[in-house]
């Protein structure tokens, strides 16, 4: 016998244990095509999601966060401090400050005055919730939302502060919240990610943050779990389509051969990005079939478009992003992120708070009122809020017209409705300046472990092992905030 055939012919345990793993690999990814009669591979699971999970009955079935990139003001949205008024101008007490670490745009800064809200709060609702007059349309929806005022994060600049909140760690490669959720949960739609992703930002440009890929990325979880962005101009999502010349049955041939192909290296090599590449190819096609009827909005009633602002039908708005949010959320999409910059005011408060406000207000609201009166709010979790709050202390000269507030990781505020958190109430509470929580403190972490759990996931269970340690979004920290649970 030909020594090289008897070499073939003869496996060793590792080997054949490896090619045997492959085979059954290639096995359970069968299903991707088979539900069109074709021959190719997906997870076995109908969902694509891990076995046992969830771990228990959820409450929310997906979430829409409304993510405000920049860090909306607490000081002049939702955390009143009456007192503040009679110390404006005058500096902020160093018994209040208790040393903490402040950013190099205000560190050297001789003076901290005091600065109140700009703008009137009033009560709102049974909770009896402070908002302010720069939201109108989030104060009539108060009875439906739970209003969390002692949120607090470890980070004091954006991108590491977003990447914290999002991935469970400041520094970037690990799987985002979303990722995470896909990754446990699957999918529950065949013809749209599990996990969507849109930006916008306020009309001007005047004080817009980068949205870097990686708040939605999959880090060391399968590519297949990353988010998948939504455009506001061109094709909704690239190449969604074909060249000239090319035909649908073209491209589904095509297709075919490529999965044939892949699934050869796959067996060759067993790499599972091999399979994400399968199975994403086969996610673009049936794309090009769901998302244009998605994005088509001329099926909206008017009261519908109205109920959303004037500026609903202009793509990649704030408005139409959310309203498209909506749309996802009735196909079953899992996890649906809306990031909207523009709320570093630093030198611009004056001016730029109304303008953000103007952009999120009323759209923010229609998207929980349209979601409750089509009975999706009971199992939709919706959330506001950016990565830290501003600091109760004016950055610049009081003054002048140009000045501001700087970040704040101390205390900042969030709401959420629906998906099993009680409505019409307000957790948590601050200290007379704003400025650090004195109860009932909510970590980034614990926020992460509460979204989890509404989901039906325990958080200490939700692991991915990475480079010989079991990561997960929590880290090692969270715990359930169980006073806002319904």
């Amino acid at each position: 016998m030909d020594d090289r055939r008897e070499q073939q012919r003869i496996w060793t345990r590792r080997e054949m244990l490896k090619s045997g793993g492959v085979g059954l690999g290639s096995i359970a990814l069968a299903s991707l095509l088979a539900e069109d009669g074709r021959s190719a591979t997906t997870a076995a699971s109908p969902s694509g999601g891990l076995a046992g999970l969830p771990h228990f009955a959820p409450r929310a079935k997906r979430v829409i966060y409304l993510f405000q990139s920049g860090a909306p003001s607490q000081v002049d949205l939702f955390d009143y401090k009456p007192g503040l008024v009679k110390l404006r101008g005058k500096e902020l007490p160093e018994s209040v400050q208790m040393g903490q670490r402040l950013t190099t745009m205000t560190a050297g800064q001789k003076q901290k005055q005091v600065l109140p809200n700009i703008k009137p709060m009033r009560q709102y609702g049974q909770s009896g919730a402070w908002v302010s007059d720069f939201l109108p349309q989030t104060a009539s929806i108060v009875d439906e939302l739970c209003i969390v005022k002692s949120m607090y994060t470890d980070a004091i600049n954006h991108a590491p502060a977003v990447t914290l909140l999002l991935t469970g760690g400041q520094q970037p490669g690990r799987p985002s919240m979303g990722a995470w959720i896909s990754y446990g949960l699957g999918s529950a739609n065949s013809d749209l990610p599990t996990f969507c992703v849109m930006t916008s930002r306020d009309k001007d440009g005047t004080c817009g943050q980068l949205f870097y890929d990686y708040y939605w990325g999959s880090g060391f979880l399968p590519t297949a779990h990353q988010g998948v962005k939504f455009r506001g101009g061109g094709d909704p999502v690239l190449y969604l389509s074909d060249p000239p010349g090319m035909d649908k049955a073209l491209k589904r041939g095509m297709l075919d051969d490529l999965a044939k192909l892949n699934l050869l290296k796959l067996d060759t090599v067993g790499d599972p990005e091999i399979a994400t590449r399968i199975s994403q190819y086969e996610m673009a096609y049936k794309m090009q079939s769901s998302v244009p009827s998605l994005v088509d909005l001329s099926t909206e009633p008017e009261h519908i478009l109205k109920m959303y602002g004037p500026d609903v039908l202009r793509r990649g708005s704030y408005a139409s992003n959310c309203l498209l949010a909506r749309r996802l959320a009735e196909r079953g999409v899992r996890f649906i992120q809306l990031f909207h910059s523009g709320w570093d005011q630093h030198m611009n408060l004056p001016t730029q708070l109304a303008e953000q406000c103007r952009d999120t207000d009323q759209a923010s609201a229609a998207l929980v009122m349209d979601l409750k009166q089509r009975g999706l709010l009971e199992d939709t979790l919706v959330i506001w809020g950016g990565e830290f709050g501003r600091t109760v202390f004016c950055q610049g000269d009081i003054n002048k017209p140009r000045h501001g507030r700087d970040h704040h990781p101390r205390n900042f505020a969030t709401w959420m409705a629906g998906g099993g958190i009680k409505s019409g109430m307000v957790h948590g509470e601050t200290d007379d300046f704003s400025y650090s929580v004195v109860k009932d403190g909510v970590h980034i972490h614990d926020l992460q472990a509460t979204v989890l759990n509404q989901l039906g996931i325990n958080h200490e269970r939700l692991t991915f092992k990475f480079q010989g340690r079991h990561f997960r979004l929590t880290d090692v920290h969270g715990k359930v905030v169980k006073e806002i649970l319904a």
